[in-house]
């Protein structure tokens, strides 16, 4: 069982991820509809406050912690914007996560191309659970590479950071 985060529009590639992973891989997913990863991070950082100027009280959790409390990863989170908006949470979810986002120079006709370019479409949604999954040692590498040749992703593709 994979989690996965979609922020704004892409939340509809992450659920169609969620389905390729369960029909395909019989990998089920959870998916989170991600508002905003500031707020999540801004209360995180209240709580993380309050806990410190408190040490007499019992420790409280942020949202994310309270949320994900019953979760043990892997956790995927894809989002349109650049990979440190989705980071801002990281600190606080219990287990392997794993960011997908659009950083770099995109030169694309349309947003699936532009997602495909960046590598955070539903494909590499669905990659990057599997190769969390693998790296938990919960399925075998060779279900990832396999998943990477059916999806038509070339391994050995210019990473889009650096084009």
């Amino acid at each position: 069982r994979v989690t996965l985060f979609g922020s704004g529009t892409i939340l509809r590639e992450v659920l169609s991820a969620a389905e390729l992973l369960e029909k395909n891989y019989g990998v089920p997913a959870d998916v989170y509809s991600v508002t905003s990863f500031s707020e999540l991070r801004r209360n995180a950082l209240g709580i993380e406050r309050w806990n410190l100027l408190h040490p007499n009280e019992p420790r409280q959790q942020t949202y994310v912690q309270q949320a994900l409390a019953d979760r043990e990863g892997p956790f995927i989170a894809a989002t349109d914007y650049m990979k440190t908006v989705a980071d801002q949470i990281r600190q606080w979810v219990p287990g392997h996560y794993a960011v997908l986002g659009t950083d770099g120079y995109g030169r694309s006709d349309s947003r699936a191309e532009l997602r495909r370019f960046f590598e955070v479409d539903r494909h590499y949604v669905v990659i990057a659970a599997l190769k969390a999954l693998a790296d938990e040692g919960k399925i075998d590498k060779q279900t990832v590479s396999q998943s990477m040749r059916d999806f038509g992703i070339d391994p050995e593709k210019p990473n889009p950071l650096t084009v």
